[in-house]
């Protein structure tokens, strides 16, 4: 059967899935996301998180904090949203750009947003235009460019989202994001997906001051949830934990890419949070592991591509390695 349109936009559509395949063993597998399946654990929340409204000052605090993680010594540059999805969608509200470079095999969201707003998508070469966009590292390929190179290209309006870059810090560029020089520079930030807490719905924008108090503005005087925000003022500060995750993801990685490379896959890429693989037979691929409940990332734009996350339970990873030895 042809993929299903709906699991060709994102990840995380267990519900078309489902409808897809209704014979499908369960639970799924979801692993057409990258997220990390071994999420920060919270501690209880007072009543009062759930009860009250947000409380500005928490905000402030948490953006603060964020700041801090991010390298970041100014917080009036940090802001804090639901998502940096939100903050995708709200940039071409914000900003005068209509000729927006993106590449248009990376994560989709930013095009679509600029494309909304009725602006014209042009090749990533363009040195004409309004605006650049860079995902990095990329969704999907995980291609990393460093740090100096990304700076190169700050020499005129450059919108960095760095949604994965949690997994190896050295690469972001958020410290300099609207500091002098670099005042055209943005950046986006993910919480959820390094802390495997997606549900939450946290992402940070990083910019000049002015730029940084009119997204504020335009978001409102709740932004954000308050158990998101107990989350993040719980969970940045945990630098132990960060550090035993990454070390986890890479192990975890090495598994999936045996896995993969014993089912007849090519590792074409990816990140410790995802691994891109390529099959001249990809689709019948992704249909059969539907068939037996595992939820892959399939792309239009290249039918021989498969994305996989990566399983969290040990029970999880054997259904995995039984499903690849029958494809």
């Amino acid at each position: 059967m042809a993929t299903p349109a709906a699991l060709l936009g994102h990840g995380g559509r267990l519900g078309a899935a489902r409808t897809a395949w209704p014979d499908a063993p369960t639970p799924w597998i979801d692993l057409s996301t990258g997220i990390n399946p071994h999420p920060y654990l919270l501690p209880a929340f007072a009543p009062e998180t759930w009860s009250r409204l947000p409380d500005p000052d928490s905000l402030r605090t948490l953006e603060r904090v964020a700041a801090t993680a991010f390298g970041v010594e100014d917080p009036a540059r940090v802001v804090a949203a639901a998502g940096s999805e939100a903050l995708i969608r709200l940039l071409p509200r914000l900003l005068e750009g209509r000729r927006i470079a993106i590449s248009t095999r990376t994560y989709g969201g930013h095009a679509e947003a600029w494309r909304g707003a009725g602006a014209e998508i042009v090749d990533p070469g363009d040195r004409s235009a309004d605006l650049r966009v860079l995902v990095n590292p990329d969704n999907p390929t995980g291609r990393v460019v460093p740090p100096d190179q990304v700076l190169d290209l700050a020499d005129g309006p450059l919108l960095v989202d760095e949604a994965f870059v949690d997994v190896d810090p050295s690469g972001s560029v958020a410290a300099l994001a609207g500091t002098s020089g670099f005042e055209q520079l943005i950046v986006l930030r993910s919480f959820g997906k390094f802390h495997g807490l997606a549900g939450v719905r946290l992402g940070f924008l990083i910019a000049e001051p002015a730029l940084a108090a009119r997204a504020r503005q335009a978001l409102g005087d709740w932004p954000v949830s308050g158990p998101a925000i107990a989350a993040g003022l719980a969970a940045y500060p945990d630098t132990a934990w960060a550090a035993q995750t990454r070390l986890r993801l890479i192990e975890d990685t090495v598994q999936l890419d045996g896995l993969l490379r014993r089912a007849g896959f090519e590792i074409a890429g990816g990140t410790t949070l995802f691994r891109l693989a390529r099959a001249a037979d990809a689709p019948r691929r992704f249909e059969a592991l539907a068939r037996a409940g595992i939820l892959t990332r399939p792309f239009p734009w290249d039918e021989t591509l498969i994305r996989f996350g990566l399983p969290g339970a040990e029970e999880d990873w054997l259904r995995l390695a039984d499903a690849l030895e029958t494809l």
